[in-house]
């Protein structure tokens, strides 16, 4: 079995392998190495196994997953797996099993649980996809419609319905080829899910003699699900917001035989046993698992009052759709992806694809049952016929257009709403962004239509697109433009002081949510204080306190909580009938008079907030970053959709788990980020490097030619440094490496090399100019493989500062740039890497002297060249900067 590993700049693995089950037995080996805390995580979560390690906190999950049965559930849906898929899987989890040893060495987490790696079985896969994505549909939202009918009547249904605070997110769009530079179509967009560390996806090239696919794989799951790019064909998803799960309230009763449950025909049994939870820190903790024929149950029991089962799909039917991921990653063209969506199962999707003939595709993908309208809204009696499943919906909502259709507008298919004005409309833009759209007779909670209105709107108001000006729209801030709350401040009559502060204060703000604003910051504050007051208002105090959220499991809470359920329908909520207008008013106007607007940017409050099973402490090698969590830009009904929880919390727990741009003229001009980095190993280079590339709105390259990757860091210099490392010097590739130079350059410690302006575009033609020389250089320093400098070097006659002094013989001038430490400065670093750059320079014996112009407010810099036995020279002016040269004569130091 011959795989090769690669690994480009930022630690993303480049897999190939001779088949495609040597291929998956490599993709689960790297994965277990790279993730092996996450994978076990997982797969304990998905057994309902995890406080034996993570302590009570974690009892709630696993008590839900066990009664869930999650575990079963998955081993069903294996069991149904055809023969050569079922034997893809278990190779990944071979491939897995013969990582975790490793991977568990390199994670100091299992020494901190005390927990050992375990043994995956062929199912694992399976019950990790289940356990991600068991919530996805939010079936606990009728939990909250029950209660709000019960207290407000059937208008609370209309007063709520909006995409929740658990809610997973997506925005994707697709540009056709009429609107960009190329001619070729370009899929873009960002999943929106919790943010955890290590991250939900991770970036991977997977290659075989059958396929060559670049994208974003779930850790623990074979193949590339979501988001993908054969170089023939894309791929990319949104939560489609569908319905798909339903909740039944039963009736039980124990008998000598055991536990039976009142179905349409009557009593019948409901098998239940008792199960165990080992609990890290605490006593043992007894599950009753009981399951009716609608499913399991999730709510109360045989011994409690009331009890409540969830039907959904996979456990209904056996299926989960992993049929459909070895056919993604064959696919070459649209058709391809259709047919390959066809076996898909859970979660229900709506999918975009594009193909280098021209071919598109905007789908429904999905198992949506058939069955009665009320089971959408709430919980409905098991007892009665009415509410039981007919089978499941065909066909869903589609739109395609073959590759030969004229400009990619002769749709076979139309929204079921009628219209394409969602889809492939002719203007050559689609988007979804979770707005009822494509799968609106699907649902009932969707998102509001600003995210959509406004990607449209970026996406129209330019032609000729190319990949990275997507990240505009990736990046966009603005709110919508319909702001009841600023509506309602502004109409105050008689406003108070604090109102009038407020008014002024936010008077001339362009409504973005940008992490360096003021008035961003007033303005949530403001919205905070609103959330508060309006959860607490007689109107809704049927649905205050802890009773509503009390009487269900807690798992389900963030659904159930009210200043949450108000925080995201707040927009509805203040232009409803709930209160009279006068009210509405008041209400803002004590809010205002309440606030004190705090007198940082926004980013200040509105930080990262990353989910960890075992949090580290800052600066360690699991932790965040020395300086803690970033600052964002966003909130959560904006493109750049970062959300906090108005009224509880301004910190954003949920934003993009991953950014991406397929091209379709050219597969290596995609982008593509993730929020942390590609690794999961704590102290590993890549575990947090993109994070600062992804708080900017960065992208780094997709590479996936093989030649390039396995050539393109030709060695110039290698130097094995006893107690550092292997220091390697290699030629600047411009294409290649100006996301990593850019994320460098635009850092405010790098305010002196002077491109703190430049964008990525603007980076790559500079140093291509470079390339382009004779007489000047660009090199990149590695450290045991990591990028960890920026070194030029230039001859003095050939270049501006040789107008500012007397160039002499021998002269041969540098610049150089430190990147950015990935945690605890290191003494010596820098001194070390200028050593070895220094002598791969001098090698050249006709330089003799080497010279250095930094700039004369870089103080840090003077001395240290001083310190290393530079000769400080005069100080000189250039068009850019007044510089203080600096001279090193050769046998200075040590030197050659």
């Amino acid at each position: 079995m011959s795989t090769e590993l690669h690994r480009d700049h930022w630690g993303i693995p480049h897999l190939r392998a001779d088949s495609a089950a040597a291929l998956a037995h490599a993709q689960g080996r790297n994965a277990a190495t790279d993730r092996a805390w996450q994978l076990e995580t997982e797969r304990h979560r998905a057994q309902g196994t995890s406080a034996a390690f993570l302590g009570p906190d974690a009892v709630a999950w696993d008590s839900f997953a066990r009664q869930v049965r999650l575990a079963d559930t998955a081993r069903r849906c294996y069991a149904r797996l055809d023969a050569d898929t079922a034997g893809w899987v278990r190779s990944y989890t071979d491939g897995v099993n013969a990582g975790l040893a490793e991977g568990a060495r390199n994670a100091t987490e299992f020494a901190t649980a005390g927990l050992e790696p375990g043994s995956w079985q062929p199912w694992t896969p399976l019950a990790v996809w289940l356990s991600t994505h068991i919530l996805f549909a939010g079936f606990p939202a009728k939990l909250w419609r029950e209660e709000a009918a019960a207290a407000l009547g059937d208008r609370a249904l209309g007063l709520f319905a909006t995409d929740g605070p658990r809610t997973a997110g997506s925005n994707g769009w697709l540009v056709t080829g009429a609107r960009t530079a190329s001619g070729a179509p370009i899929l873009a967009g960002d999943p929106h899910r919790f943010i955890e560390a290590p991250g939900v996806y991770q970036q991977i090239h997977l290659a075989c003699p059958e396929f060559d696919v670049a994208g974003l794989a779930v850790p623990g799951v074979p193949g590339i699900a979501h988001f993908g790019h054969t170089s023939a064909v894309a791929w990319s998803i949104t939560n489609a917001m569908a319905d798909y799960q339903d909740l039944y309230r039963e009736r039980l009763r124990r008998t000598g035989a055991g536990v039976e449950a009142c179905g349409p025909d009557g009593w019948e049994p409901a098998p239940s046993h008792t199960e165990t939870i080992e609990v890290a820190g605490g006593e043992p903790v007894a599950v009753e698992v009981t399951e009716t024929a609608r499913g399991p149950v999730i709510v109360g029991g045989p011994g409690a009052p009331s009890a409540i089962s969830l039907r959904y799909p996979p456990r209904v039917t056996g299926e989960l759709g992993f049929e459909a991921l070895p056919l993604l990653l064959r696919a070459r063209t649209v058709a391809d992806v259709d047919r390959a969506f066809d076996r898909w199962a859970e979660p229900v999707n709506v999918v975009q694809a594009a193909d280098t003939r021209g071919g598109l595709l905007h789908r429904v993908a999905g198992a949506v049952p058939v069955r009665d309208r009320e089971n959408g809204l709430g919980v409905v009696p098991g007892w009665e016929a009415r509410y039981a499943w007919r089978g499941t919906r065909a066909p869903l909502p589609r739109e395609a257009v073959d590759g030969a259709a004229a400009d990619g507008v002769a749709a076979d298919g139309l929204t079921a709403e009628g219209t394409a004005a969602d889809g492939l409309a002719a203007d050559g833009i689609a988007v979804m962004a979770n707005q009822r759209g494509l799968a609106a007779p699907l649902g009932v909670e969707f998102a509001p239509p600003h995210r959509a209105r406004r990607i449209r709107e970026l996406l129209a108001g330019a032609e000729n697109w190319s990949a990275p000006g997507m990240a505009a729209v990736h990046m966009d801030t603005r709110l919508p433009a319909e702001q009841p709350l600023l509506d309602l401040l502004d109409g105050l009559d008689e406003p108070g002081p604090g109102a009038t502060a407020l008014q002024e204060r936010l008077a001339g703000w362009d409504r973005r949510m940008d992490a360096a604003s003021r008035e961003a910051a007033a303005y949530a504050a403001l919205r905070a204080a609103v959330v508060r007051r309006l959860a607490g208002h007689p109107a809704l105090a049927a649905l205050a306190g802890p009773g509503v959220a009390g009487t269900y499991p807690e798992v389900f809470r963030p659904w159930l909580a009210l200043v949450t359920r108000v925080a995201f329908a707040l927009d509805g909520l203040l232009t409803s009938e709930l209160l009279p207008e006068t009210e509405r008013a008041a209400l803002v106007r004590a809010a205002a008079e309440e606030t004190a607007p705090p007198d940082v940017p926004w980013g200040e409050l509105h930080r990262l907030a990353p989910w960890q099973a075992l949090p580290g402490e800052p600066g360690g090698p699991s932790g965040p970053p020395p300086g803690g969590w970033p600052g964002l830009s966003g909130d959560h009904d904006c493109v750049l959709s970062t959300s906090s929880v108005p009224g509880l919390t301004h910190r954003a727990a949920r934003a993009s788990t991953a950014r991406y741009v397929w091209d379709l003229a050219r597969r290596d001009d995609s982008l593509w980020a993730v929020p942390l980095g590609a690794s999961g190993v704590p102290g590993d280079p890549h575990r947090l490097d993109q994070l600062p590339l992804w708080v900017r709105g960065g992208l780094v390259p997709v590479i996936t030619d093989w030649q390039q990757l396995r050539s393109s860091m030709t060695t110039v210099h290698e130097q094995r440094v006893d107690g550092f490392g292997t220091v390697r010097i290699s030629p600047v590739d411009p294409r290649r490496d100006s996301a990593l130079i850019h994320s460098w350059v635009s850092q405010e410690r790098a305010r002196f090399w002077g491109m703190g302006d430049a964008s990525p575009a603007d980076v790559q033609e500079t140093y291509a100019y470079v390339d382009s020389l004779t007489t000047h250089h660009a090199y990149l320093l590695y450290r045991d493989g990591v990028p960890a400098a920026l070194f030029q070097s230039y001859e003095p006659a050939a270049d501006p500062v040789g107008d500012c002094y007397d160039v002499q013989p021998g002269d041969h001038g540098i610049h150089l740039l430190i990147g950015p430490a990935d945690g605890r400065p290191e003494h010596g670093f820098t001194t070390t890497l200028l050593s070895v750059f220094l002598r791969f320079v001098l090698a050249d014996p006709s330089r003799q002297r080497i010279v250095v112009e930094p700039d004369v407010r870089n103080q840090k810099v003077i001395d240290r060249l001083a310190g290393f036995g530079f000769e400080l020279g005069p100080e000189i002016d250039k068009p850019e900067k007044r510089a203080r040269l600096a001279f090193l004569r050769r046998g200075s130091a040590g030197l050659l």
